[in-house]
């Protein structure tokens, strides 16, 4: 392992870290506005996570070589965990789309959930860029580029899930970024430990597409069927397919570019 090596891979993290400071965006939209968007955020959210999961985490976990029995169990031990700690949690309270992300409360159960699977998500992102580091550092580079424009649709459904599960503005964007520093440890821990990390990256990822998938099942899409949503089926449908589009499009870059 050589300085070019470890340059390259916390320049990538770090630049990683910087995308989530898209989420300050929030700081320029009106409180009513925001609250009127609030219920097409939280469906496109819906779409980015479910489509996060099943279009990148679970495939690159078999990738990874890890057998698709374990990357199977990992995905079920994912939604499962999620679920005991959204139990434990005791947070299930009514949820109103329009008006419950726009003042201070007790955080809902599933915006904290979300704040540790976007944790353990950029915590693999760090393992991903620093083992394309190790492996070369042109692929280094491509594997930057194409994490940095997976992130972006990730971090405005981030922020439209913590806003609609009780966060303050300032305090959403704060929690927003801290989450994303998890790169940065994830990198430094590979650089450190890359063989152990090689070895738990197909679990982490399914864990982490198992997360997403009980948060976005469970927790927003009824959410969107309440009265207060105020969305009809064709808008749902449309801006939950956006969602997912946005996550396919990454995709297709990548097939173009790399």
């Amino acid at each position: 392992m050589n300085m070019l090596t470890i340059a390259g891979t916390l320049a990538g993290a770090l630049v990683v870290v910087l995308v989530a400071m898209l989420s300050i965006f929030v700081f320029y939209i009106p409180d009513k506005a925001l609250a009127r968007w609030m219920p097409r955020l939280i469906a496109v959210a819906v779409g980015v996570l479910l489509g996060d999961a099943f279009l990148h985490l679970l495939p690159d976990a078999l990738d990874s070589g890890a057998s698709a029995s374990m990357v199977f169990m990992a995905t079920l031990g994912g939604i499962l965990c999620f679920y005991l700690i959204e139990t434990l949690l005791h947070w299930k309270h009514d949820h109103s789309v329009v008006s419950k992300g726009l003042q201070e409360s007790t955080p809902a159960a599933f915006a904290r959930m979300n704040l540790l699977g976007d944790g353990i998500h950029n915590f693999v992102d760090g393992i991903l860029i620093a083992g394309s580091f190790l492996t070369d550092p042109m692929l280094g580079v491509a594997t930057t580029i194409a994490i940095v424009a997976h992130e972006i649709p990730q971090e405005i459904s981030d922020i439209a899930i913590l806003l609609h599960g009780g966060y303050s503005k300032r305090r959403a964007v704060f929690l927003n970024m801290l989450c994303a520093t998890a790169c940065v440890a994830g990198a430094i821990a590979t650089l450190l430990l890359s063989q152990l990390m090689e070895l738990s990256l197909g679990a982490l990822l399914a864990f982490t597409a198992g997360g997403f998938i009980y948060i976005a099942t469970t927790d927003l899409m009824p959410l969107l069927r309440q009265a207060g949503a105020k969305l009809s089926l064709p808008v749902h449908v449309f801006a939950t397919v956006i969602g997912v589009l946005s996550m396919q499009s990454i995709l297709w870059l990548e097939a173009l570019t790399f």
